[in-house]
């Protein structure tokens, strides 16, 4: 009796040894498929981030580029820090209104979030503000900012469906000096780049500004320019005497 008694004593003892192993494996199973959750879940968001983050950073690049498209001819194309400061402006708001309106559907870590918009002011404010001072904008780089925008005017001069003869006059006269001026300053970053700026009147006597000529090839201007070159033609010699 007494054997019998022990024995299902020590069938208990077993049977709570196994249950408590079991539970200690599921214990065991559930804390490892939470900490893999856990780390599949950062991994993701971090994934989610970093294309927020290339996402702004390309667009920003397209957009400095597309600030280009504009200029009449790919022989004015000069960087420009203006439109480097527009770009990076533009990018920074694009980052804000972007990440408000998905601020609690995709992007969800405030930490990461509130950084995002304190980055993104700081820079758009900045650019802003190197915008409007001009601060870093030296003689070269001002001149080669100014010529892809000069090259805009004579885009929009030459192109434009003017009627009023006016207006026509007005935007053939804006041509020329535009075009005269891309001459001027390209002669003028050529020599700053070889001898230096010309810091003083003296210096800028030594090195006067050749006298460019600027044109303006409207349709009035072509046609003028056909009469007067039929016009000299005729006046040839042997020309003249074939036409005769």
């Amino acid at each position: 009796m007494t054997q019998h008694h022990q024995d299902d004593q020590d069938d208990q003892h077993d049977q709570h040894d196994q249950h408590d192993q079991h539970d200690q494996h599921d214990q065991h199973d559930q804390h490892d498929s939470g900490g893999h959750g856990e780390d599949h879940g950062g991994r993701h968001e971090a994934k989610m981030y970093l294309r927020f983050g290339l996402m702004i950073a390309t667009s920003t690049i397209i957009m400095f580029a597309l600030t280009y498209t504009n200029a009449f001819s790919a022989d004015h194309v000069r960087f420009s820090e203006e439109r480097l400061y527009m770009a990076l402006l533009m990018g920074a708001a694009m980052a804000l209104i972007m990440l408000a309106f998905m601020w609690g559907m995709m992007y969800r870590n405030r930490t990461v979030n509130v950084a995002i918009v304190v980055g993104a002011l700081l820079l758009g404010g900045t650019a802003l503000y190197l915008s409007r001072s001009q601060a870093l904008v030296e003689d070269e780089s001002y001149m080669k900012a100014m010529i892809p925008h000069h090259s805009i005017a004579i885009l929009t001069s030459e192109r434009a469906g003017i009627e009023d003869v006016r207006v026509r006059e007005l935007a053939d006269g804006i041509t020329a000096a535009q075009r005269k001026e891309i001459k001027v300053m390209d002669w003028l970053v050529q020599d700053i780049e070889e001898n230096g700026s010309a810091t003083t009147p003296e210096e800028a006597e030594q090195r006067p500004v050749p006298d460019f000529e600027g044109s303006a090839m409207g349709q009035r201007d072509a046609w003028r320019a056909a009469q007067t070159l039929l016009r000299a033609l005729l006046a040839l010699p042997l020309v003249g005497n074939v036409a005769r």
